[in-house]
């Protein structure tokens, strides 16, 4: 995929050597936190056995939250086309290579599993997955800015390189030759394209002042509770089966509290 024409004539991939590297080392903390606050999910990566019913619907919920994500990025292209028209360009080739990746990678693996495409769609998303989504919105909405959302791309590319190939490998040790291949697809396709290169010049473009840097740092944090919050949800409805506490919004709201 080529997002941009020349991505070094976009200088915006250069901006903000200092803020990047500060932003990747806190990412870098918040992975660390996860697995102490969500230590369950570290199964993925290093069990022998996956709990099968967690990474189904984990898969589920990646496929919802792309689906949601489509009309987040409508929202952003029409910011662009307003503030910057050639970031409106890039975004949507971004948007349009990211468009159908529910199908044409998630929904394939969970096929393998016996989850059918209107089984995924019938599934009501997770609270944590809706209210991710509705960050999103709040940014482009009430902050009238792509930020959050943006911020949020960037986290998920970031993470999914430094996380998911080594999940990826003993989840298809554990599930089977191919199980994992529309995912791994989706991964290698980031990483291979340098996605977190390109989404980083687009982040870095809205950066104007010490403000919105420090803003775009809070974003990050709060998309990082989230990403945890989710977790402990997913193990409350799934692996735990609502045996320790009830699975409920209290769930999420302790799990909020922990990480922070």
């Amino acid at each position: 995929m080529q997002i941009v024409e020349n991505p070094s004539k976009h200088k915006d991939i250069d901006l903000h050597p200092e803020l990047r590297k500060r932003t990747d080392q806190l990412m870098d903390s918040m992975i660390k936190e996860f697995y102490e606050t969500a230590p369950f999910a570290r199964h993925l990566m290093s069990s022998d056995e996956i709990n099968i019913e967690y990474y189904k619907r984990h898969t589920i919920e990646i496929i919802l939250r792309l689906r949601m994500k489509r009309t987040c990025d409508a929202l952003a292209i029409r910011y662009f086309t307003k503030k910057d028209p050639i970031r409106a360009k890039q975004w949507s080739h971004y948007a349009d290579d990211e468009m159908l990746h529910d199908t044409q990678f998630f929904a394939r693996d969970l096929e393998k599993l016996g989850v059918t495409l209107d089984e995924i769609y019938a599934t009501d998303p997770l609270f944590t997955t809706k209210l991710l989504t509705g960050y999103y919105q709040w940014g482009l909405e009430f902050e009238e800015s792509p930020l959050v959302l943006i911020t949020s791309v960037y986290f998920v590319e970031y993470t999914t390189a430094k996380t998911q190939p080594s999940w990826l490998d003993n989840i298809e040790e554990s599930l089977g030759k191919g199980k994992v291949h529309g995912a791994r697809g989706h991964v290698d396709l980031d990483v291979n394209d340098s996605h977190d290169d390109f989404v980083w010049s687009v982040l870095a473009s809205l950066i104007k002042t010490p403000e919105d840097a420090q803003r775009m740092l809070e974003h990050m944090r709060n998309i990082g509770k989230l990403w945890v919050a989710f977790f402990v949800e997913l193990y409350h409805l799934t692996a735990d089966q609502g045996k320790a506490k009830p699975q409920n919004i209290m769930d999420t709201a302790e799990a909020l509290r922990m990480a922070v």
